[in-house]
């Protein structure tokens, strides 16, 4: 008979949750600490972005900065990081981190 560990009470969207109440991480961060992909991290973020709406609490962007050239995009309400600086083309772009305030 195998054993299992011990399940963790917490949905991921929970640890997510617990773990930008008291820190500002990027979707990288997020996902080592949870051991999900990027990808997963920022569909789990969209939906907590919705959800905190309808609480006192608000998920918090910072803005991603092109490495190359410093344009940074302000209007940018998508949690991805872009593909490309409209500026200079370059893929070199600084991601964003996040937080729950």
């Amino acid at each position: 008979m195998a054993s299992f560990p011990p399940k963790d009470e917490k949905t991921i969207r929970q640890q997510i949750v617990s773990l930008l109440e008291g820190d500002i991480l990027s979707a990288r961060e997020i996902s080592g600490s949870i051991g999900i992909s990027e990808k997963e991290v920022y569909q789990h973020l969209e939906n907590i972005r919705k959800t905190l709406k309808n609480r006192d609490q608000k998920l918090i962007m910072t803005s991603c900065e092109c490495r190359k050239c410093g344009f940074v995009f302000k209007k940018r309400t998508r949690l991805k990081k872009p593909g490309r600086c409209p500026l200079c083309r370059s893929e070199n772009i600084e991601e964003s981190n996040f937080a729950i305030k």
